[in-house]
């Protein structure tokens, strides 16, 4: 693959994903002010010292907004990447088993995903205690149910082949095969379904603090400042549009990619994409 094989709207996208990242690694030097600092006056106007204004409290919405970046970004990513390979170790496991491991995977994982997502986490994060590894671990379980239903759905696709069936019959292990045979060959979707899962990690967070049960204050996360500042909107003032808008270009520059990746592949069921 080229550089210049590259369609226009997936460098929106890597250039999008990379800005955030940066301000993520960078924030401590990036941002103007600190995280909590109070500089002003509550909701003061964009000028050129403030750029997107203060917060509520009379806080720098850009230097918030930079932290937030790091704070959603470390945890949306750390939950996608768990997620990923617990989904990714049962729904291989199961495919790979059949019989009753793969009935009682497989029928666990309906179970889960039956519960509307949203509800459940509510309900588990408020008897749980409030902290940033048990936002992540719900997070995770909650989303590997979906990891594992393709997962397993793209395993059974190459299981069936003749490579793995020759690599059974070798008395080769289901840990071998599963990570030199299958593995190998499913990664195109795989790789695919990760960005959105990440995506979905990024907004399914910002819901979660916009409802008080994500990030607590003082730390800055984008779906906390929009609760933050919401009430601000009836009055005019959009301080609370600007981290709902990170939100949605983030989201967005993910999909773009997303997108050039599935094209780029022959068929979300496994198989060796085209490049």
């Amino acid at each position: 693959m080229r550089l210049r094989d590259i369609p226009i709207t997936a460098w929106v996208g890597i250039i999008g994903i990379l800005i955030a990242f940066i301000c993520a690694i960078f924030a401590p030097w990036i941002a103007p002010y600190g995280e909590t600092e109070v500089v002003g006056n509550v909701w003061q106007a964009a000028d050129a010292q403030y750029f997107f204004g203060l917060d509520n409290l009379g806080r720098d919405i850009l230097s918030r907004l930079i932290y937030g970046t790091r704070t959603t970004l470390s945890v949306a990513l750390a939950a996608t990447i768990i997620s990923f390979s617990l989904g990714i170790i049962l729904s291989f496991t199961a495919a790979v088993s059949r019989g009753w491991i793969d009935t009682i995977f497989s029928r666990f994982n309906d179970l889960m995903m039956s519960i509307p997502t949203l509800i459940f986490a509510l309900v588990v994060l408020a008897v749980l205690p409030q902290n940033l590894i048990v936002l992540i671990l719900v997070m995770a379980i909650l989303d590997s149910t979906r990891v594992y239903r393709l997962g397993r759905a793209v395993a059974l696709d190459v299981a069936v082949m003749e490579f793995v069936e020759a690599a059974k019959l070798r008395g080769e292990g289901k840990i071998w095969i599963i990570f030199r045979e299958i593995l190998p060959n499913t990664l195109s979707p795989l790789l695919a379904e990760f960005g959105l899962r990440f995506a979905f990690s990024i907004l399914f967070l910002s819901t979660l603090s916009f409802l008080g049960l994500g990030i607590q204050p003082p730390a800055a996360d984008w779906g906390g400042m929009v609760k933050d500042n919401k009430d601000g909107i009836i009055f005019g003032i959009s301080a609370a549009l600007v981290p709902g808008s990170a939100i949605a270009a983030l989201a967005i520059c993910v999909n773009l990619v997303v997108d050039w990746l599935l094209r780029r592949t022959s068929s979300l069921k496994g198989g060796r994409g085209d490049a």
